[in-house]
């Protein structure tokens, strides 16, 4: 038996649900009492109604599991804020399936969403979330089944600045959350004119590096702003140790003909000097190279015409790079070869956009959670051809591009915006592409 005490006080003329889920198990061989409910009554009558549908991810092309779907009662009490701050009127879960169903549901209005939460605690939190939610009003009898699925998404979070603090001697690491598109940082202090400094975001991290030329101060103050926000912050430094400069490649053996020759560093290089580095083929003759430095990442990229089962070696004598702090190279030697032609695939998509909407057709690899590996922006029907494929999984997606801005955007729950559609390619989902293999294939998109 199950002993339950309540301890809070329960409403009249309600319907409670009790709901177990698999956590009944008998005391001999373990065996599951699957998706247990007790429901009871503190009216005259139980509540029958039911509505149900499925879950999907906006990105993923697996949708995740064990996701709760809440329902909020829409009366007096209700407003949007509520979802931040209360528990629903009703809660169920997909546990280990994509579908949901509600059960002993009173007639009224509703809103519906889902949550995958970090923590089950049924309350919204965008920090750690996804939400996914239905725009319209749901009407009990009326809406028994949701003939949609509900869509899960991370929402982007409002700009704040948190800190910036020294991390080594000549760096500052200035930390936000949120988008950082127009964020500035600017020095206040007075510094020699000899001072130098570089920033850069860091990928994938919500982080702006600060490097600058050492110089004796205790502090440094600077103003980090955007269009909305203007704060000032003092950086105290102490650290005593420069980093020193490492530099490393960014292919190994093999440099495919999709991939850029990179140098990378952990500082910024700020000088280079092409007379002290040396490209040459087998033969030994010099190949004409293009060097170009990233904005956004410390990387020099080596731009060359690439051909065929052909070695190369790369050399830099000592002071062919120099980064910010006047740190100088040692002597680099990099060896590397490129392939056959016929040791890559090629894919076709031939684009049937029926309503000439604006996509993005985008390849990417393995089961489309990985590494992006070409986009292209269309408008009409076309073909899309993404050449020279190492032999590996790749996955084809559809973004509706809704607001023509070349990029994927999420949704927001207050502005009852729901993220842009992605359509994954039914053929080309996680599909194995073979070396000297031309595959074709249609993608229609109403």
């Amino acid at each position: 038996e199950i002993n339950i005490e309540i301890l809070d006080t329960l409403k009249n003329n309600t319907t409670y649900i009790f709901n177990f889920g698999n956590a009944v198990e008998d005391n001999n061989e373990a065996n599951t009492l699957e998706n247990f409910k007790y429901v009871f009554s503190t009216g005259n009558y139980i509540d029958s109604l039911t509505t149900s549908g499925n879950i999907k991810d906006a990105k993923l092309v697996e949708a995740p599991k064990n996701v709760n779907v809440l329902l909020y009662r829409i009366d007096s009490a209700f407003n949007d804020s509520i979802i931040y701050k209360q528990k629903p009127s009703y809660i169920t879960n997909t546990l280990d399936t994509t579908n949901f169903q509600f059960t002993n549901l009173r007639k009224g209005k509703y809103l519906m969403l889902a949550l995958k939460e970090s923590i089950n605690d049924y309350i919204f939190n965008p920090a750690t979330d996804k939400i996914g939610i239905i725009k319209d009003t749901i009407q009990l009898p009326r809406d028994s089944i949701i003939n949609k699925p509900i869509i899960l998404f991370k929402e982007n979070l409002p700009y704040e600045f948190k800190r910036g603090k020294e991390v080594t001697k000549g760096k500052i690491e200035f930390g936000f959350i949120g988008n950082a598109k127009d964020m500035k940082v600017n020095l206040l202090s007075k510094v020699p004119d000899t001072f130098k400094s570089v920033s850069k975001f860091m990928v994938d991290k919500d982080t702006l590096n600060y490097w600058f030329t050492p110089i004796e101060v205790d502090s440094l103050n600077f103003t980090i702003s955007n269009k909305e926000f203007l704060d000032t912050v003092t950086v105290k430094l102490r650290k005593k140790k420069l980093d020193s400069l490492k530099i490393s490649l960014s292919v190994r053996s093999i440099l495919h003909f999709r991939d850029t020759f990179f140098i990378e560093s952990n500082n910024p290089i700020i000088k280079i000097d092409t007379a002290k580095i040396s490209l040459v083929d087998k033969d030994t003759i010099a190949v004409k190279y293009n060097v170009l430095s990233s904005s956004k990442e410390n990387k020099i990229a080596f731009l060359f015409e690439k051909k065929p089962e052909e070695k190369y070696r790369f050399k830099a004598f000592p002071n062919a790079f120099n980064d910010v702090y006047g740190i100088k190279n040692d002597t680099l030697n990099y060896n590397f070869s490129t392939k056959e032609i016929d040791d890559y695939g090629r894919i076709t998509i031939n684009v049937n956009n029926v309503n000439n909407k604006d996509l993005i057709i985008e390849l990417l690899s393995g089961n489309g959670q990985d590494e992006l590996i070409e986009q292209h922006f269309i408008s009409t029907s076309t073909k899309v051809v993404f050449d020279l494929l190492q032999p590996k999984k790749y996955t084809i997606r559809a973004i509706i591009d809704t607001n023509k801005n070349n990029k994927w955007d999420t949704g927001n729950y207050l502005e009852k915006r729901l993220a842009e559609e992605i359509i994954y390619h039914d053929q080309i989902k996680n599909a194995e592409l073979r070396a000297n293999y031309y595959l074709e294939e249609n993608f229609k998109i109403d």
